[in-house]
């Protein structure tokens, strides 16, 4: 086996580890009653100033993009990651001025670093390879 197997495959489990994080943000969101982090999140949102439906914005686009992570496509990954990025500048901003609890004053600051270094690895070569459709490999029919 390569010695460049294992990094890899640590990094792939670091990827499912991150998404299955925001996955469970996603639940959470959408869970009407409180979580195992403390009240309901439509009574968090609406003290942190946003109306109590816009936990199913931020919880839809948390799921989306936790599948976005283990997709094994760069494109992918990086489109997730940078959208989580920007989802958690809006969160660490929230956590601070609102004077959240201090793990969520570290949380959201933390997984944007995450995030960042996630798009920096996926960050595509040209940006139309973004938009760009793969490949398919063609099959000749021969009679």
């Amino acid at each position: 086996m390569s010695t460049r197997v294992w990094p890899r495959r640590l990094l792939t489990a670091f990827y499912w580890f991150v998404a299955f994080t925001f996955f469970m943000g996603f639940v959470t969101k959408y869970w009407p009653g409180p979580t195992f982090f403390g009240p309901a999140y439509s009574v968090k949102f609406v003290e942190w100033g946003y109306p109590s439906w816009f936990r199913f914005v931020v919880g839809t686009i948390e799921g989306v993009c936790a599948v976005l992570l283990v997709i094994p496509r760069r494109r992918f990954k990086f489109i997730g990651a940078t959208t989580l990025f920007l989802v958690l500048t809006a969160a660490t901003t929230t956590h601070i001025v609102a004077g959240s609890e201090l793990y969520e004053r570290v949380a959201a600051p933390t997984n944007m670093v995450i995030m960042f270094i996630f798009a920096l690895i996926n960050w595509p070569a040209d940006w139309r390879d973004l938009l760009r459709q793969e490949r398919q490999p063609s099959v000749s029919h021969r009679a």
